[in-house]
């Protein structure tokens, strides 16, 4: 059996109710649990036979929950920011002008790894992977060490994409293949390794979804006593899309249809009026606030006012980039920009949506903050750093001023998927050697097949 393990010398962030610090703290790992925590010399007293690691001058703070992202897109990363659909009439559907290429299975799930890659090198220790066939590489993302929620998608609009107008064509096919995928991820996967992967369900947009699908995917979730996920209020094309098709706001189509709930992540969010943020939080759902992605395309969820309605505000990355550090930052900026405050929220609070939030709406409720009891899942970030010094304000320095490259090392049910920078879960220059040669030849293919498509600016085989 595994000594415990005392890290010590740290500033201990627990991320709890009352914002509790330990200037000179130590930690007690054991069995996957925080065993302690406090005042190091009390602890280290305590605890003598315990392996030891001098944490000085480190951070230890919870690890991030990114509940809202696709791992695979990566490929795209540098392409579609700064390809994004008009917010203004007329419409064509889709998010960018130009389609992912199509990569095999093992390329898919290479991508889906080099996702995985940046998401803990970045502090990530828990995240949402919503998708179409994610039994592709769900083994790849389990061996990473990463705590899951799976969410395979369901829709059952044909020849057709988000915010696209037109007549909903609906494919019975479609659906059934859908919820068939969902019923057979959650067979195999929900539950495995130790507890450490789930699976929700999920239905891809309200646009792409008709009011039966929409209903069977509640009715799913519910047999499977599990949480949903669906892209709500993405671009003012699909609002459009929904009025055209339903006559009424994407918020207004998910109620009728019996999908909010407190156990629904609603991705986005950010093109909707306050009628909606009203209803979506009386039905106390989560919103996952994806601000970088939500920047680049201009737009912005209204923080504020969602979790005054009622809604749980949690953060995520969607595409191209897994970097929570970047995203902690960006929801804060933006939402004071917003409300033309210089104060509010504070780096506790956007802290807070990233971490404890999103632990709490991915149904780890032991997770997410610092506490005796709880999941051993937290991060230590090297304060020994000239744009972090000095550290008079753990928190609000690191969330001001942090980068990934912060982040020293990672732990996962009191496992280390990453020590001292160095990922021990995966073989880093292979994966990132063959990513770059993968994305460039599935992307020079694109263009050979499609040459009506033309590259985007400063694009560079």
């Amino acid at each position: 059996m595994n000594r415990p393990l005392a890290i010590h010398g740290a500033t201990i962030v627990t991320g709890d109710d009352a914002g509790t610090l330990y200037g000179d703290g130590a930690l007690l790992v054991d069995n996957g649990r925080i065993a302690a925590l406090g005042p190091a010399a009390d602890l280290l007293a305590r605890h003598a036979a315990a392996e030891q690691i001098d944490a000085r001058g480190r951070v230890i703070l919870p690890g991030f929950a990114n509940t809202h992202t696709h791992l695979p897109r990566v490929v795209a990363r540098g392409i579609y920011e700064d390809l994004s659909p008009s917010h203004t009439p007329p419409f064509t559907g889709g998010l960018a002008p130009l389609p992912l290429p199509a990569l095999s299975d093992d390329e898919e799930r290479l991508m889906a790894t080099l996702g995985a890659l940046e998401a803990i090198r970045s502090g990530t220790t828990l995240l949402l992977e919503e998708g179409a066939h994610l039994e592709r590489y769900a083994g790849a993302l389990a061996d990473t060490g990463l705590r899951l929620v799976l969410c395979e998608r369901a829709w059952d609009r044909a020849r057709a994409s988000v915010g696209q107008p037109g007549p909903f064509e609906q494919d019975t096919a479609l659906a059934e293949s859908g919820l068939a995928r969902i019923r057979e991820l959650h067979a195999r996967w929900h539950g495995r390794v130790d507890g450490r992967v789930s699976v929700g369900v999920a239905a891809w947009a309200p646009d792409l979804c008709s009011p039966e699908l929409l209903g069977r995917v509640r009715k799913l979730q519910d047999e499977l006593d599990t949480i949903a996920t669906i892209h709500l209020s993405q671009i003012w094309g699909e609002v459009a899309a929904i009025r055209e098709q339903r006559g009424v706001t994407p918020v207004e189509y998910a109620a009728r249809c019996g999908l909010l709930s407190p156990r629904l992540i609603a991705a986005h969010c950010r093109c909707m009026s306050g009628e909606e943020e009203v209803t979506l939080g009386a039905a106390g759902a989560v919103v996952a606030v994806n601000p970088a992605i939500a920047a680049r395309r201009g737009l912005a969820a209204r923080i504020d006012a969602l979790e005054r309605a009622g809604c749980l505000i949690t953060l995520g990355t969607d595409n191209m980039a897994e970097d929570m550090v970047e995203v902690v930052r960006t929801a804060m900026l933006m939402e004071r920009v917003r409300r033309a405050d210089g104060r509010r929220p504070t780096p506790e609070q956007a802290l807070t949506w990233a971490t404890r939030n999103g632990y709490r709406a991915l149904g780890v409720p032991d997770g997410g903050w610092l506490a005796p009891g709880n999941r051993a899942d937290f991060i230590v970030v090297d304060f020994r750093r000239a744009h972090l010094t000095p550290a008079l304000r753990p928190v609000a320095c690191f969330v001001h001023q942090g980068q990934a490259g912060d982040v020293e090392s990672v732990m996962v049910d009191g496992r280390w998927l990453m020590r001292d920078r160095h990922v021990l879960t995966l073989d880093e220059p292979a994966i990132v050697a063959e990513a770059e040669r993968v994305a460039r030849a599935a992307w020079a293919r694109l263009f050979a097949e499609r040459p009506d498509l033309m590259p985007p600016p400063g694009f560079v085989l």
